[in-house]
């Protein structure tokens, strides 16, 4: 129950800094927008329809279409943002700040788009709209959910190309890249993981050394040099990411020889992780 309240509260708190976001630097700056929420700035510049009420029912449409492909919370979480976004548009209709400067105004409307974006999705939910189309994609084949929100998003940007001219699109893109960023990295957190394969003929000392002085876990793989059919002995490690340094001390204090590679890890759970 209390993990379900805090999810609700990420959902609200998310939904109402991108309205404030798209208030606040958007609009005012003749910028664009991806997803039913650029839709919705384009039917304001043209017919100064609210974007509060078109993005609501638009975003309403997505989600009955959509709603099959997203499991239940996150029906639930997206009419929660849904509702809170078009609630937030409503509400901060009149803020405004005092700022003439398009660039900053760009690199901030980016970074409260993505953290309201990212507090959203961290919660389980989408805003609906091209989120819905970025979920989709990640559950069928594997895409990394902002950057297909980013693919999606483009092609309603570049749709307003028309409204908010050359200038415009090229501020709008460094908003939504830097959007992107800031949503990836609410999403995944500070504390990435590593991945480390190490190949030596000294692992047992090394397994030992890690398991004594970091208190990580080890996983020893079975292999062989293809040229010289040598049989081989592969440590996989998984780390915090300011944990390598430390690794890669007691790998060269062992084996100066030692074969490392490391990959990038974007989520890990189980015994000795979150």
């Amino acid at each position: 129950m209390k993990k379900t309240i805090i999810e609700i509260f990420l959902v609200v708190l998310g939904s109402f800094l991108f309205g404030i976001s798209v208030n606040i630097f958007v609009i005012p700056n003749d910028l664009g927008e991806g997803g039913v929420t650029g839709i919705s700035i384009i039917l304001y510049h043209l017919f100064r329809w609210a974007p509060s009420i078109t993005s609501f029912i638009l975003n309403g449409l997505l989600i009955i279409i959509g709603y099959k492909f997203l499991n239940k919370m996150t029906t639930i979480y997206t009419i929660i943002a849904v509702t809170c976004i078009s609630l937030s548009l409503y509400l901060t209709e009149s803020w405004s700040i005092d700022s003439n400067e398009v660039i900053l105004n760009s690199i901030f409307g980016g970074i409260l788009t993505g953290t309201g974006l990212g507090l959203i999705f961290r919660a389980g939910g989408t805003s609906a709209g091209t989120t819905i189309l970025a979920k989709m994609t990640n559950k069928f084949f594997g895409w990394n959910i902002s950057y297909g929100l980013l693919f999606f998003d483009l092609i309603v940007v570049f749709s307003s190309y028309i409204i908010i001219g050359t200038e415009g699109l090229m501020f709008t893109i460094i908003m939504l890249y830097i959007a992107t960023k800031v949503t990836d990295f609410i999403i995944e957190g500070l504390n990435s993981k590593r991945a480390v394969t190490i190949i030596s003929n000294s692992y047992d000392e090394i397994a030992k050394e890690v398991n004594n002085k970091m208190k990580r876990g080890v996983t020893v793989l079975t292999g062989y040099g293809y040229y010289t059919k040598n049989g081989k002995n592969i440590l996989y490690i998984i780390i915090n990411k300011q944990e390598f340094t430390h690794l890669r001390k007691i790998v060269t204090s062992v084996d100066k020889n030692a074969f490392v590679s490391v990959q990038d890890v974007r989520d890990v759970s189980g015994e000795g992780f979150e």
